[in-house]
């Protein structure tokens, strides 16, 4: 009874006790992270929108942090390759509250100028919030790799979903500090960043990916002395051993594409539902309502996404992603302007084929990665993954604006339909 424990832990990861403590710090640091990842979603674009006059850059604060998030993607992979994924982590969410900082600025000076490029530092806490989940997978055997994805991702719903629910309390607050009211959640994203910073930085001990390269680095040595010890050829043997660990698999180029789509039509479909609730009636408390539960469904369903990619495969579930996607768009485009029910299935359809494009996709990219160049290789996809949302904002303003929104959602729905043939000619092998 005993020994069937350790066989346990062993299939989850080899080092099963940092991997539980890892987990543990990265849930606590994501739940705080979530609520200022959801105030840019919220009422970035209402505030370029009151400043501006105008809906035709409406979609640009959105453009702006993800564009930030792009730099930030690279500058977090770098650090985390150079030095571990807690330094480079925890200076993603500092860089992030400074951001914060800026838009609170901005608003009190009613700059544009100044809350566009807040805007785009701001985007450093977004690219942090989706880089954790790559540190929640380091340590984890491929077997349970999806799931540890999903277990950092689940953990940022709690404040993804409380965030846009407290954009109206945010902004008396706000307002009783002399701030203008759509600046409130800033706030709120300041402090969270900050102290989600602190989190990993105390606590994050030890590193998963320093840790998982000196397991990685002992094995490869122990391998290397069974060859020796059986054969007189060395040298051959090393190079045997060591070569997997330098060539990415296949598995790199779709997982990569599935996010990027994903990213792409969800980033344009949400950023301009709140302006679309604006413009006919609909209150702050009603858009950061659909907003939460389109939060909650980009992350809540993790574990069981986390589940259904693990047993059933990563391209299974990454086709699922497009299907999803185009179910979302279609009924956005058909609900009644009045109906927030509708908007609000709608877009809860639109953040669950997010997250089931993220879980399989991420998890393919890991699996291709060697440990050498993981963080760094894995920074520069993030970076692919951020420009894709970019477009994605800049455009949806534009075409909101052109078409209207049912146009712009039935768009972005169709489009995600190209993860299908995407998946199917360049992923190979059975997952």
């Amino acid at each position: 009874m005993t020994s069937t424990a350790p066989d346990a832990d062993s299939a989850i990861s080899p080092h099963p006790a940092a991997q539980r403590r890892i987990l543990t710090v990265l849930v606590a640091s994501q739940i705080l992270s979530g609520a200022g990842l959801a105030a840019g979603i919220t009422v970035g674009a209402l505030l370029a929108q009151d400043m501006l006059g105008s809906a035709d850059l409406a979609g640009l604060p959105s453009a702006l942090f993800t564009a930030g998030s792009a730099l930030a993607a690279v500058g977090v992979g770098r650090l985390s390759h150079a030095r571990g994924r807690r330094p480079g982590l925890a200076a993603g969410y500092l860089v992030g509250a400074v951001g914060s900082a800026g838009v609170i600025a901005a608003a009190v000076a009613d700059s544009a100028v100044l809350l566009f490029v807040a805007l785009f530092v701001y985007g450093a806490g977004t690219a942090t919030n989706l880089q954790a989940r790559y540190a929640g997978a380091d340590l984890a055997s491929p077997a349970h790799r999806a799931r540890a994805v999903s277990t950092v991702l689940v953990a940022t719903t709690l404040g993804g979903v409380v965030g846009p629910n407290l954009a109206a309390p945010t902004g008396e607050f706000a307002e009783t500090l002399g701030i203008p009211a759509l600046a409130g959640p800033f706030l709120l994203a300041g402090a969270s960043y900050a102290l989600a910073a602190v989190v990993l930085a105390v606590w994050l001990r030890p590193d998963p990916l320093l840790l998982a390269r000196s397991l990685d680095a002992a094995e490869r040595a122990a391998a290397d002395a069974a060859k020796a010890s059986d054969s007189d050829t060395a040298a051959n043997s090393t190079s045997l051993v060591s070569a997997p660990t330098a060539t990415p698999s296949p598995g790199l180029m779709p997982g990569a594409l599935t996010m990027i789509l994903t990213q792409l039509v969800m980033v344009a479909i949400m950023t301009m539902t709140p302006v679309h609730m604006h413009d006919h009636g609909h209150g702050t408390a009603a858009s950061g309502f659909v907003i939460a539960l389109h939060v909650g469904a980009m992350y809540l369903p993790s574990p069981l996404t986390g589940w259904l990619v693990d047993r059933h495969g990563r391209k299974k579930i990454a086709a699922a992603s497009g299907i999803t996607l185009l179910a979302a768009g279609i009924l956005a485009a058909a609900a009644p302007d009045d109906s927030v029910a509708l908007l609000a299935l709608a877009l809860v359809l639109l953040g669950l084929g997010w997250n089931f494009g993220l879980v399989s996709g991420t998890a393919m990219i890991t699996d291709a990665l060697p440990l050498a160049t993981r963080a760094k290789t894995q920074g520069m996809v993030d970076v692919s993954i951020a420009i894709a949302g970019a477009t994605g904002g800049l455009t949806s303003g534009v075409l909101f604006s052109a078409a209207g929104y049912p146009v712009l959602a039935l768009t972005g729905g169709v489009l995600a339909l190209a993860i299908l043939p995407l998946i199917a000619v360049t992923a190979s092998g059975r997952r």
